[in-house]
């Protein structure tokens, strides 16, 4: 598995979402290979290639029939960092990435709000017995999410009682059902703020008023029932400025977050409330092409300057 000349090693699970990435790598000349993550095997005894890893693993994988990519990305991930190796969204980063719960815990340190969340696990009696200490409405979701996976409004504790006990109850993949206040919007839309290396590059507006699941990626798309084109949900936020995006960068660099596209929802006081990091970010192709902007040249530049500084340190070793 060693290579004389090191590379970008990309690891994902979901082919849809890698094309705009590697048509900016291969725009930027930079090496790369791609390591599917779902069944397989790695050997601790070895020393894993010398390069750069990317992180493109997502916590929705087990959507695709790819239940085990989260847990051996985990664990692939231990293996690499033991050796020194540089990854972008390594373990800390993604460790935020499969849990929602984590999320909200590092982002309240740095004083950003989040929603009301009660956290419960199992079925039945208890996740009933969870939902009613929390006001209606509210929301369910899953705490390892993505897709909107498990995402419901309930206007009643009764409503909310006939779902868990009916067969359309979602059970989630780590057993954990987040029951969360529901933020009255004045207007149906939330804000995207997306961040590489500490940069900010702009925030979108996603509509909410047709569904939840707002991953920006033609990858996505909404039930085929709304018969939309789902790019047409999405807008730039133009000239955004907000003190929030400060707290963003500050929480994302202490929490080993190279890149994130974070969501934050504003209610009819002005308050907002952070709900989600998303690490394995995606862009929109709509706004970015109408707006002049390009998301994965900045992780391309991200990723060229990691390259050239592993290859800086070899030079200098070797000398």
């Amino acid at each position: 598995m060693n290579f004389k000349e090191p590379k970008i090693y990309i690891l994902y699970e979901n082919d849809a979402w890698l094309p705009p990435l590697i048509r900016e790598l291969e725009r930027a000349r930079l090496p790369y290979e791609k390591w599917l993550i779902h069944t397989g095997s790695f050997d601790l005894s070895e020393v894993p290639p010398i390069g750069i890893f990317l992180n493109r693993m997502s916590p929705s994988s087990h959507t695709r029939d790819h239940r085990e990519s989260v847990d051996f990305t985990r664990e692939l991930l231990v293996w690499l960092e033991s050796h020194g190796r540089r990854v972008i969204n390594g373990s800390r980063a993604f460790s935020l990435e499969i849990s929602k719960v984590r999320q909200y815990e590092c982002l309240r340190r740095f004083e950003i709000q989040t929603p009301h969340t009660i956290v419960a696990s199992g079925t039945g009696k208890s996740l009933k017995d969870a939902a009613k200490k929390i006001e209606t409405p509210f929301i369910t979701k899953h705490n390892r999410g993505g897709k909107g996976l498990g995402v419901r409004l309930f206007r009643s504790h009764h409503e909310f009682e006939e779902y868990a006990d009916s067969p359309e109850f979602e059970y989630p993949i780590d057993n954990i059902t987040l029951l969360q206040e529901y933020i009255e919007a004045p207007e149906p839309y939330i804000t995207r703020v997306e961040i590489v290396a500490g940069q900010f590059l702009y925030a979108i507006r996603s509509e909410t008023s047709r569904g939840f699941l707002l991953c920006p990626a033609d990858g996505c798309a909404p039930e085929e029932s709304l018969q939309i084109d789902p790019q047409s949900l999405f807008s730039l936020r133009e000239d955004f400025d907000d003190p929030i995006v400060a707290q963003y960068i500050q929480f994302m660099e202490a929490n080993g977050l190279d890149l994130a596209g974070i969501e934050f929802i504003e209610d009819r006081n002005g308050r907002k409330v952070t709900y989600d990091v998303n690490g394995t970010t995606n862009y929109s192709p709509a706004v970015e092409e109408r707006n002049g902007l390009n998301g994965m040249a900045a992780l391309a530049g991200l990723l060229k300057r990691a390259l050239n500084a592993l290859e800086r340190d070899r030079v200098s070793i070797r000398a």
